[in-house]
């Protein structure tokens, strides 16, 4: 027995009338007649009275039409339920960063989501870039924040803010105090920092400033990409730590102070990566409040500037690195 047999028949049954029921589901009244006829085979009982001018229920017909107006009202709500299964799967939002850097835009843009879009479930995880990057590209992750340059190709960018690098120092340090300072003036023996791969172009603009400034330290990585464990590292005394500046936003340590480095260009600039044939509504709401946060005068939702998206081969996207 398939739903479409107790359709029809519900349909002859409660307008007692086959072309009727026909153009209520829009079908040719040969293919009403087929149907219910099929159904009364299976059953091996009559349930339609048919003469030349009429059409009734038989009293197994009328048994049958209470239980199949049942059947098919059940098969509405499971229909029903598939479908908001699936709406709420495409709300999901799967967003990936890099443990070192978090710019203040992208909580602003979840906080906005959240208000236009309450539906949107959003799962956050860090990695390092380049797996981030991939895991875009397999469809993975909707979204990931990275930093530039980076191996983007294939990817939409959406451009956010540029970072400079802080460097954490003790509280008892001469500089602890200064409001910015450059880094010939600190001139570190060791500097601690995450492993390259949790963020290549931050590694890399760091060792370039040294570099610029004659300075050759001892780079000490932290075995594990997590900010905490570089911050307890310098609070051992191991070293001073130079970490995006988007970290004095999200973190304090007793004992440690953040100061911003006087560098001649940001070490890099942020963006939003996401696959440019997405068609997920919930990815789609997130780059609108990307790129609704507009500059603000004063309080806490002002952001550094609106992102904005660019493509392969505008000159504003850094060339691509490892």
């Amino acid at each position: 027995m398939e739903l479409r047999h107790l359709r029809y028949f519900v349909a002859v049954a409660e307008e007692l009338h086959f072309r009727r029921a026909a153009e209520r589901l829009h079908v040719a009244q040969p293919a009403v007649s087929e149907q219910v006829r099929k159904l009364e085979q299976e059953l091996g009982v009559r349930l339609l009275d048919r003469t030349q001018h009429s059409v009734s229920l038989t009293t197994a017909g009328s048994a049958l039409l209470d239980e199949a107006r049942h059947v098919l009202r059940h098969a509405e709500v499971a229909q029903h339920a598939a479908k908001s299964a699936r709406d709420h799967a495409t709300m999901s939002l799967r967003i990936g960063y890099l443990p070192d850097s978090l710019p203040a835009s992208v909580p602003l843009a979840l906080r906005r989501l959240a208000t236009s879009a309450p539906r949107v479930e959003v799962h956050l995880e860090t990695g390092p870039a380049l797996r981030l990057i991939e895991e875009v590209r397999a469809r993975r992750l909707d979204a990931a924040v990275a930093s530039l340059p980076a191996p983007t190709s294939g990817l939409r960018i959406t451009l956010l803010d540029h970072q400079r690098p802080v460097a954490v120092l003790p509280a008892s340090h001469p500089h602890a105090r200064a409001t910015t300072i450059a880094i010939d003036r600190l001139a570190p023996d060791r500097l601690v920092m995450l492993p390259r791969d949790a963020n290549p172009a931050f590694y890399n603009a760091v060792v370039s400033i040294c570099h610029t400034a004659g300075l050759s330290p001892t780079l000490i990585e932290i075995d594990a990409p997590r900010v905490e464990d570089a911050l307890l590292a310098v609070a051992a005394g191991a070293g001073m730590a130079l970490l995006p500046e988007s970290v004095a936003e999200r973190y304090s340590f007793p004992g440690l102070r953040f100061v911003l480095l006087e560098t001649a260009t940001p070490a890099f600039q942020s963006a939003v990566l996401t696959h440019p044939d997405t068609d997920s509504l919930a990815t789609l709401a997130f780059l609108r409040a990307l790129a609704s946060g507009t500059n603000r005068h004063g309080g806490q939702d002002a952001l550094p500037r609106r992102p904005r998206e660019v493509t392969l081969g505008d000159p504003a996207v850094p060339a691509v690195g490892a």
